[in-house]
């Protein structure tokens, strides 16, 4: 299962690096958590726009960022503080595949496939930094502090590479 899991992420990371790449980015994927840094950094120079992603995915309802993943993509931001526009991005991918258990057994649902793409700049100024940030199959963030699970609402990104979006017209 671990296994899925890893390539599943893996494909995501890959497949965001290739659209940021098409949309004016020089995007490429760091290595994630073994590496201590974010799972990929983006820029664009002549905008002078740099992003930090996170990306997760998964089949369930929610999806989680714990914390240490979230400092990664603060300290990254601070280090290239030339830039003018700099985000923390969480990225969230819903498969289109629900899994769930029922009766000991592993179901599958099939539901549509969703993508969000989360500004998590305003973190930096939370203390104490959220354990954890999830996000649900509807868009909502919340914080999870002292076991308590607090609304965010981190706004959505609008990518340059979905439907509607104005070409690398970001934040």
């Amino acid at each position: 299962m671990g296994n899925i899991r890893r390539s599943r992420g893996y494909a995501y990371e890959h497949g965001l690096v290739e659209r940021l790449n098409k949309h004016g980015f020089i995007a490429r994927r760091l290595g994630g958590s073994s590496t201590g840094l974010p799972d990929i950094v983006a820029v664009n120079n002549s905008e002078g726009i740099m992003l930090t992603i996170e990306a997760k995915s998964g089949t369930s309802d929610i999806l989680y960022v714990p914390q240490d993943q979230i400092e990664r993509c603060l300290l990254v931001r601070e280090m290239f503080s030339i830039y003018p526009k700099r985000h923390i991005v969480l990225a969230f991918k819903f498969m289109s595949k629900k899994r769930f258990r029922r009766m000991n057994q592993t179901v599958y649902e099939q539901r549509k496939l969703v993508e969000y793409y989360k500004v998590a700049d305003r973190l930096a100024d939370t203390k104490p930094l959220p354990l954890v940030v999830k996000c649900t199959y509807d868009g909502r963030t919340f914080a999870i502090v002292g076991g308590k699970s607090v609304e965010l609402g981190l706004p959505d990104l609008p990518m340059p590479f979905q439907n509607g979006a104005k070409k690398t017209r970001l934040i």
